[in-house]
């Protein structure tokens, strides 16, 4: 296990568990993600993206020569070598934590973190990207609350529970995070 201390505002922590970033598209596990492992001192990685370069195709290619089923398996399996690995934050795709079997590895090695946000700031940071295939719908507001609905009791069952807020930067959501961590002391010990 990789035993690295970094600085986090005035102290000093060390992370011994991968934190693995859960909650739905806009929330902010990449953003905020970033910001936490550079506040940590340790790698940000992104399920989604590790699966793209095994797979040397993109998600809808996968998803369109392969299938769903393909693809969650592909991405079981990338999560389990990540948690692994040394302790980083690790970002996953909004419906990674929906399968019982990455909620179980999450928890076992690793501890959840979900960046809980109301419907109406979700709508606010997606609405205008094109890059949700998602919600490429007639209706894609209503597709959003239907996800969103169907995806909370997932995501509450998560280790911590951090609020983002449309008036909080990045780097405040990133002490937040923080701040929830050492609540943890096999997670992150400040020192």
């Amino acid at each position: 296990m990789c035993r690295k201390s970094r600085q986090t505002g005035k102290n000093m922590a060390l992370l011994k568990k991968t934190v693995v970033m859960v909650g739905m598209m806009g929330a902010g596990k990449t953003a905020v993600g970033t910001a936490l492992a550079r506040m940590l001192g340790v790698p940000f990685l992104d399920s989604d993206e590790e699966i793209v370069r095994a797979a040397d195709r993109s998600i809808a290619e996968i998803f369109s020569r392969d299938g769903e089923a393909f693809f969650r398996a592909r991405e079981t399996e990338v999560i389990a070598r990540l948690l692994r690995g040394a302790p980083c934050i690790l970002s996953t795709g909004g419906g990674a934590y929906l399968a019982e079997a990455n909620r179980l590895l999450i928890h076992e090695a690793g501890v959840s973190v979900w960046l809980r946000a109301d419907l109406e700031l979700l709508w606010q940071r997606v609405r205008h990207k094109a890059t949700r295939p998602l919600l490429r719908t007639s209706n894609p507001r209503e597709t959003l609350r239907g996800l969103y609905e169907a995806r909370l009791p997932f995501y509450q069952m998560a280790d911590l529970v951090v609020d983002s807020s449309a008036e909080l930067s990045v780097e405040d959501m990133a002490q937040r995070v923080v701040e929830a961590l050492t609540t943890r002391a096999d997670v992150l010990e400040r020192i």
